[in-house]
């Protein structure tokens, strides 16, 4: 049996090489979003946060023997888990990884850091309307770290995401919630609309419309915070 740890626009093709190959696999996320998502082409979904004990366990009770990691490219810590996990059970790992574009842009006013921490530092020294293209994980630390900014997040339309971001605080004239990726021209008009001063985002590659972000930051000369991707070594 196979596991893919999925969740993504790339698990949807790999899900669908498996199906051409009749290959038997089970498909693990951990959001009904991504559950929706997988449901497209598999049968065989889990919705689970895995730990290490957990995954271990799972892969024992099914019979694992390769394992397809097609995760976001920031999703650090089950990555990490599913490597330790294969290596201790002796099963084949491979990772799909999307391409990184950091380094092809020529905007002088993308300014890369290591982690959430460094970027919520620049963004206190840069911004006042802080637009985050980082995702709904880290809303928290940045509500708490920003201080005296106004922050625009644009996190994916679903109830659970929206209770999360007003908990931290926000209200509805801080939260887009719309499903990507976005266009080059919706993004600018975004920005425009919210009189934005500073882009924080992640490098999540074309799949996450990262290109349509940053380039439409450069047509409006606003600066662009980027958190770089950890390096996974397998």
């Amino acid at each position: 049996m196979i596991l893919v740890l999925g969740g993504t626009s790339d698990s949807i093709k790999i899900c669908n090489l498996l199906n051409s190959l009749e290959k038997d696999y089970i498909v693990s996320v951990t959001t009904n979003y991504g559950a929706d998502l997988a449901s497209k082409c598999a049968e065989n979904i889990v919705i689970k946060r895995m730990n290490r004990d957990y995954m271990t366990k799972f892969m024992k009770d099914n019979n694992i023997s390769l394992v397809i990691d097609s995760t976001h490219p920031y999703a650090i810590e089950v990555s990490k888990n599913a490597i330790e996990v294969s290596d201790f059970l002796g099963i084949k790992y491979l990772r799909y990884e999307r391409k990184s574009l950091l380094d092809e842009f020529d905007y002088e006013k993308v300014i890369k850091v290591k982690n959430v921490e460094e970027s919520y530092q620049k963004a206190n020294e840069l911004g006042r309307n802080i637009f985050l293209g980082t995702g709904s994980k880290t809303i928290g630390e940045f509500t708490k770290n920003l201080k005296d900014k106004n922050i625009i997040a644009r996190v994916l339309p679903t109830s659970d995401v929206i209770k999360m971001c007003e908990e931290v605080g926000l209200n509805a004239d801080n939260i887009i919630a719309m499903k990507g990726p976005f266009s080059e021209a919706i993004n600018e008009q975004m920005y425009k609309h919210y009189d934005v001063d500073l882009v924080i985002t992640k490098e999540s590659g074309i799949e996450g419309g990262f290109l349509e972000k940053v380039n439409a930051a450069k047509n409006l000369n606003i600066p662009v915070v980027v958190i770089a991707r950890e390096k996974i070594v397998c």
